[in-house]
């Protein structure tokens, strides 16, 4: 792959925070600092109530756990499942949902197959115009070979598509997984690994998977997004920062395509940048691009001249300031691996939009008014009520699996054949760890997924706490005229 093109690196912290959501009646405000979950809240029992400001929950369906990365289409949602949580109990592999009651999700069937069970992580999209989902196996940070391909025309009862390659470790596809996505039309399915190698999988035929471009692109990579017309790849990387690629070859798939790099921007507030989502305001083309480590926040970046891009503004809670590290540690110390970091966001439409809503690792699902980027104030959130010393019920949730210490991380391999003779059993050996914590006490939840838009409704899926249906008030948010989903790609 061709590396030129220019390199910018951007030292603003970012020291303003969105202006507070003014909560309405039935709100269960946050007792501190924006975003915070305080200590005393944690110890005292106040974070099993929640907090809630301008929404309210409508209904959800817990399981065994939410995984990282969660979908939908239609009526249906689609857990996504952690290893090797993902293996035990009655309920194994990928859970799909019937939400057309959202107020009583049902569970229909689950997937197993074995890229379901091996772990999706931050793999499992959904491609409504194509009705496709698909998924990569990651049993651990990074995963090889493993990809089903369904078709979800009948969303409730998914149909595996690709019987052939990538469903075993005999078929193996030569990718490397961690996270993936769609092109905007459906063709491509984009997966990276977080050693820095890119692949394209070509889903014309969904039913037979092929590479048609990869390539190590000098990084660690993470998620991405993708311009609307397919010819340029956002990829983040997990020093924090951005690399722009050319993709056109790929997409117009030319025979031997080259996929040169464009730009890099990085900066030094946030690491681990999880993704970017392309949006216009009165057609000037944007990003925005939300920081997994540290307290980076979400990015607004200019992209007119993608070989110049440039941070325009940040959108921060007051827990991420450099002001406010102390209580960001001493409340985050005993919650989890991660404190109080952004990870996924969805803007409620690509072109003006006038709403972002994020996942805020321990801050849950908070919304913000980007009418105006350059002025984005909060107007509601939901942090979902604490699963304190409930981790033997959420063997799925990545929280529940990082809080004990010693559970081995098995191979794929070894897991199935395990699970199989009746050889591992997890809940016994988180209970041979209990009182050993070392990633949490479920005192906060992880809330890692995309929240997806549904009119004033959001779906969202949280570590512990599962599927949730979301009403948003109308007296802070009015939807666009049908509105969907904007987390297709």
């Amino acid at each position: 792959m061709d590396t030129a093109g220019v390199v910018r690196e951007v030292h603003d912290v970012g020291r303003v925070a969105a202006a507070r959501a003014d909560c309405g009646p039935g709100s269960r405000p946050e007792t501190g600092l924006q975003g915070d979950v305080p200590a005393a809240d944690r110890d005292s029992g106040r974070s099993r109530d929640g907090y809630q400001c301008n929404i309210s929950r409508v209904g959800g369906f817990a399981g065994k756990g939410g995984g990282i990365v969660s979908a939908s289409y239609d009526d249906c949602a689609y857990m996504g499942t952690t290893f090797p949580g993902s293996v035990v109990g009655d309920s194994t592999g990928v859970q799909v949902l019937d939400v057309s009651d959202p107020a009583n999700p049902v569970p229909t069937v689950t997937l197993t197959e074995p890229a379901m069970m091996a772990g999706t992580w931050e793999s499992l999209k959904v491609h409504p115009g194509r009705k496709l989902l698909v998924g990569s196996g990651v049993p651990a940070l990074v995963g090889a070979g493993l990809l089903s391909v369904y078709d979800i025309t009948d969303c409730a009862h998914p149909r595996l598509l690709n019987p052939g390659p990538g469903t075993s470790l005999q078929m193996p596809l030569p990718i490397t997984a961690h996270e993936a996505g769609f092109s905007p039309d459906g063709r491509t399915y984009w997966s990276t690994g977080t050693e820095g190698v890119v692949s394209a999988v070509d889903l014309t035929d969904p039913s037979q998977p092929r590479v048609v471009w990869q390539s190590w692109i000098g990084i660690s990579a993470h998620g991405f997004g993708i311009s609307p017309d397919g010819n340029r790849m956002y990829v983040s990387n997990n020093f924090g920062g951005v690399t722009v690629l050319d993709t056109s070859a790929v997409q117009r798939r030319d025979p031997n395509p080259r996929v040169p790099q464009v730009s890099q921007l990085s900066w030094t507030d946030g690491w681990a940048t999880q993704h970017s989502i392309p949006v216009t305001y009165d057609g000037h083309p944007y990003l925005f691009t939300v920081n997994e480590g540290g307290s980076g926040g979400v990015k607004l970046i200019d992209i007119e001249d993608d070989t110049k891009p440039g941070v325009v503004n940040s959108v921060k809670l007051e827990i991420n300031l450099p002001e406010n590290i102390d209580s960001q540690i001493g409340s985050g110390m005993g919650g989890s691996a991660f404190s109080y970091e952004s990870h996924y966001c969805a803007a409620d439409r690509p072109t003006n939009p006038t709403a972002l809503a994020c996942g805020w690792i321990s801050s849950g699902i908070r919304v913000f008014d980007v009418s105006d980027p350059f002025d984005v104030r909060e107007i509601a959130y939901y942090n979902p009520p604490a699963m304190t010393d409930r981790n033997l019920e959420r063997v799925n949730s990545p929280h529940a699996l990082a809080s004990v210490l010693g559970v081995p991380l098995l191979s794929a391999p070894a897991a199935f054949q395990a699970a199989a003779g009746g050889q591992f059993d997890l809940g016994q050996a988180i209970t041979s760890r209990a009182g050993m914590v070392v990633g949490g006490d479920l005192s906060t939840d992880w809330c890692l997924s995309p929240p997806e838009w549904r009119g004033n409704e959001l779906w969202v899926t949280c570590s512990d706490n599962g599927f949730m249906a979301l009403h948003l008030d109308e007296s802070v948010y009015t939807p666009p005229a049908n509105q969907r989903s904007t987390i297709g790609s």
